[in-house]
C-alpha cells in the first residue's frame, strides 16, 4: 500500500517526510502509456509533490509543481492536495533516451534546462508562486535547490523510481524530504550531513524492503525520529462529465454551435488521468441550450 509519513527528530530541530508510491506511479504509467524515463520523471515529481503538499495547512489547499524544460520530455505538471491525493502528466510520454553515464534512466537529459515553478493555492486571492532555474533535471536536486533559493529552507531531497525497462513495469517508487528548522544546532547539522553521505539511494532502500519509517531511521540515525502522522496516498483525479460539460459551455454559443453543426460525437480526454468522456450530438444540443441561457 502506498503511504506517506511525517516525522520530527533531534528535539524538533528536524522535520522529515517519506513516501512509498509504487502503486500510484504504476497507475500513472498505465494511464499515460509512459516510456520508462517518462515514468521515472513523473513518478519522482509526484512523490515530491505529495510530501510538499503535506506541509500545507488548509483542507482545500493545493500544491502544483510545474517543470518546463528544454529536453525531449517537454513539461511536467503535477498537483497534490494535503490529503494524500496527487495527479500529473508529462508533455511527451513516449520519450526514449539511452541510460546516463551511471547506467541509470537519464531523467536529467529528458528534462533538460529551464524553470521549476511551485504554486501553493491556499484559497487566497493570489496563490504563492516560487520559481527557480532547473539545476540538473534530476528532480530531487532541483527541489533541494528550490527550497534553498526560493524559501531559504536547508533541505535534502531524495527521490527514486525503479522501472523494469523491458516490461515497462514500476518496481519501486518513493522518496524523502528532510528539512532543518531555523534553530537547528551545528551538531545536528553535522550528524545529518554524515548520515546523508552514508545512505543508499531511495530505490536501493525500497528494493531492500525498507518502509518509509525505516528510510527515515537510516537518514535520521542517532536523532530519535518520531513519526507524527501517516497518510495513505493515491493517484486521484477530480475530472468528470459535469466538469467537461461546464468547459464546453464556457466555449460560448458560437463555438458549441459549430460542434453541433458537425453532427459528430465529441470525445474529450483528461490530460491528468487519461479518462475519456464522449458527448453525443443530442448531449451537445443540451450544452448549446445551456450556453444560450448563460448568454
Amino acid at each position: 500500500m502506498d503511504y506517506m509519513i511525517r516525522a520530527t527528530a533531534a528535539g524538533a530541530q528536524v522535520r522529515a517526510f517519506a513516501v512509498t508510491s509504487r502503486d500510484l506511479a504504476a497507475y500513472a504509467r498505465d494511464a499515460h502509456d509512459l516510456s520508462p524515463v517518462a515514468a521515472a520523471a513523473l513518478g519522482r515529481t509526484m512523490s515530491a509533490a505529495l510530501m510538499m503538499a503535506d506541509m500545507l495547512k488548509g483542507p482545500q489547499d493545493l500544491l502544483t509543481i510545474k517543470i518546463d524544460g528544454d529536453g525531449p520530455l517537454g513539461g511536467i505538471l503535477v498537483t497534490a492536495d494535503n490529503h494524500g491525493g496527487v495527479k500529473g502528466y508529462v508533455q511527451n510520454p513516449d520519450v526514449e533516451l539511452p541510460n546516463n553515464s551511471f547506467g541509470h534512466l537519464n531523467v536529467g537529459g529528458a528534462v533538460g534546462r529551464g524553470t521549476l515553478t511551485v504554486i501553493r493555492d491556499m484559497g487566497m486571492k493570489d496563490p504563492y508562486v516560487g520559481q527557480t532555474a532547473i539545476q540538473t533535471g534530476e528532480i530531487a536536486e532541483d527541489i533541494t535547490y528550490y527550497y534553498a533559493a526560493s524559501e531559504q529552507i536547508p533541505s535534502s531531497v531524495g527521490l527514486g523510481v525503479l522501472v523494469n525497462r523491458k516490461e515497462k513495469k514500476i518496481l519501486q517508487a518513493g522518496g524523502f524530504i528532510i528539512q532543518l528548522m531555523p534553530f537547528a544546532e551545528e551538531e545536528t547539522i553535522a550528524a545529518l550531513e554524515k548520515n546523508l553521505k552514508g545512505i543508499d539511494s531511495v530505490t536501493k532502500m525500497l528494493s531492500d524492503g525498507l518502509t518509509p519509517e525505516q528510510m527515515l531511521e537510516k537518514v535520521l540515525e542517532g536523532m530519535n525520529p518520531e513519526v507524527t502522522e501517516k497518510t495513505p496516498v493515491a493517484f486521484r483525479c477530480n475530472c468528470g462529465r459535469e466538469r467537461y460539460e461546464r468547459a464546453l459551455v464556457l466555449l460560448g454559443r458560437e463555438e458549441v454551435q459549430k460542434i453541433v453543426d458537425d453532427g459528430e460525437p465529441v470525445e474529450i480526454t483528461c490530460q491528468f488521468c487519461g479518462k475519456k468522456y464522449s458527448f453525443s450530438p443530442e448531449e451537445l444540443e443540451t450544452v448549446l441550450q445551456k450556453t444560450e441561457k448563460k448568454s
